[in-house]
């Protein structure tokens, strides 16, 4: 197309040649479409201004945002001669394979270390099991997750569960511990575990040559052949009674798998380790061992223990039937002319937590309670007579052919704990007249020693089953004697108690007094429950990390 085309062709459009009515029409119409537009664009930059404005008035009552450097300098070291607080410092000497982890009994710093409210820490725990109602003692023989009671009678009874967790700390508030009674006990434990032999011992006469703290050493202690034996499984008993066992990840975990293995190992074929004294004490600690952990493997050798136990016990004289069991324990053989209390004690003890197990213990504390009785009746002329305020003895010794005492008659704390664990309650009158006495003659004024701390061991866990006031005013006296006398220094030392007892001296000393402290949580007193059945507790889950894991006949805390 040339420009000639071009321009003929627009000349002969009209609407290129002069504008008419329509065309500006449409140039209003554009003008007034571009003023909406801005002014549409305008009212939302307004409306965004305004919820900025409005944001920033909302914002000014919140509170202020901390801002944390991330390369803030770290905290200032703690000071050495700081008093001990409730949590030691870590272990790094034993057990520095094990990867740091909370304290699983330990949970809360705030703890209520001066409640003495009498609530229920079962029944007022909105954030743990209350325990299975089905689960009397009657009628729960199995399953998964256990149950278990020390006591019996009165009602409630002690369980294991409080060993741990919010259990623990509850029980410490509600019957009388203290962030120093937690202290000197955490202390105590840290002392056995630098103390401890490579092979898991504690071995009495050597024991502080495995100490690497520095500074002086502790002095070596003696005893009889078995006390080796007897003193690891005291040990043992003081981690199994703070909730510490071999199995659950804990900062004592090896400690006490080392133990727990080494007592193993050094039982002997029959079952036994030495005297029946070690035996008692022996069996208890390897029994609340596999009940803690619900380890298989330390069943045969608890039954076994226990098996041991039942063949030496003194069978009664007065028996036609054999199957009608026996009585208590001597040292060694079963001897109808001498049953000893301290012995036939532990033996109890031992025989308790092993039924507590799940394991078979016979007619054993059938026939504890008829030694308990008529061993009793025998050193108490007139009991017939005798009403709940009166008070009545225990002896040393006991024979069963002659039915006459021997020795001294200061044994009521033992015959106290036997009452307890074989099923007495609160308002017996061998138990309220053996725990006047106690209250009258025993009560510590000074820090115990020797036969005084035996008794106290005793006594604490006696008064403490019995409870009301006889145990607020014994531990208001006792409680405070142990933490202040606990050593503190030098290093070798502190956490142990100075004392000769039975010359086995510190190693025995330092376990009664942690037991001692240990008693608000190990067992439930028979005075907390009050309604004629055993507590129940959940042990499992009320643990976490920890717990029975076990089946337990619960047939033997049924009130007798």
């Amino acid at each position: 197309m040339s420009d000639d085309d071009l321009q003929t062709d627009d000349a002969a459009d009209p609407d290129l040649i002069e504008g008419d009515d329509d065309g500006g029409m449409d140039e209003r119409t554009g003008a007034i479409a571009g003023w909406g537009i801005s002014i549409a664009v305008h009212a939302i930059a307004l409306l965004l201004i305004g919820m900025v404005v409005m944001a920033a008035k909302m914002n000014e009552d919140r509170p202020p945002i901390k801002v944390v450097a991330l390369d803030a300098p770290p905290p200032p070291p703690p000071d050495k001669n700081e008093k001990r607080d409730l949590v030691e410092r870590p272990n790094t000497r034993i057990d520095a394979d094990m990867p740091e982890v909370p304290n699983p009994v330990i949970s809360n710093l705030d703890l209520p270390v001066e409640e003495t409210s009498t609530e229920d820490p079962v029944e007022t725990d909105t954030n743990k099991p209350k325990g299975r109602e089905e689960a009397v003692s009657t009628s729960e023989m199995g399953g998964q997750g256990a149950f278990m009671a020390i006591g019996a009678g009165g009602g409630g009874a002690g369980a294991f569960g409080y060993r741990s967790g919010g259990g623990r700390r509850r029980a410490i508030g509600r019957f009388g511990g203290s962030r120093g009674s937690e202290s000197a006990v955490e202390a105590t434990l840290k002392w056995f575990a630098i103390h401890q032999s490579e092979n898991g011992m504690w071995y009495v006469d050597q024991y502080q040559t495995n100490c690497k703290e520095g500074g002086p050493q502790c002095e070596p202690g003696g005893g009889e052949a078995g006390a080796d034996a007897a003193c690891t499984g005291y040990a043992l008993l003081c981690y199994l009674g703070a909730g510490y066992d071999h199995k659950h990840m804990s900062k004592w975990r090896n400690t006490v798998k080392k133990g727990v293995d080494w007592l193993v190992s050094a039982q002997k074929a029959d079952g036994s380790w030495g005297r029946n004294y070690e035996n008692g004490i022996c069996t208890m600690a390897l029994a609340e061992a596999f009940a803690l952990s619900g380890d298989g493997g330390l069943k045969e050798p608890s039954q076994k223990a226990v098996d041991y136990l039942l063949a030496v016990q003194t069978p009664d004289p007065a028996a036609a039937d054999a199957a009608y069991g026996g009585l208590g324990w001597d040292y060694n053989k079963p001897n109808p002319g001498r049953m000893d209390t301290s012995v036939t004690g532990w033996c109890v003890m031992g025989l308790k937590s092993a039924k507590a197990a799940g394991l078979d213990v016979k007619n054993g504390l059938e026939g504890a309670r008829r030694w308990l009785e008529r061993t009793w009746k025998a050193t108490n002329p007139g009991w017939e007579k005798l009403d709940p305020y009166g008070e009545s003895k225990f002896p040393y010794t006991w024979s069963a052919t002659a039915d006459k005492t021997g020795g001294h008659d200061q044994l009521a704390p033992a015959g106290l704990v036997c009452a307890v664990f074989l099923g007495h309650q609160t308002g017996d009158v061998m138990l309220e007249t053996m725990a006047n006495w106690v209250m009258k003659n025993q009560l510590p004024t000074t820090f115990p020693d020797g036969k005084k701390m035996y008794y106290t061991y005793y006594n604490t866990l006696g008064i403490f089953q019995i409870g009301g006031e006889r145990w607020d005013r014994w531990n208001a006296q006792v409680r405070d004697l142990f933490i202040n006398a606990q050593r503190k220094d030098p290093a070798c030392f502190n956490g142990s108690w100075d004392g000769e007892c039975f010359k086995v001296n510190r190693l025995l000393q330092t376990a009664y007094a942690c037991l001692c402290l240990e008693v608000y949580y190990r067992y439930l007193p028979i005075a907390a429950g009050g309604d004629g059945q055993v507590a129940v507790v959940d042990l499992q889950a009320q643990a976490g990390v920890g717990g029975l894991q076990q089946a337990v006949d619960l047939e033997a805390f049924a009130v007798p």
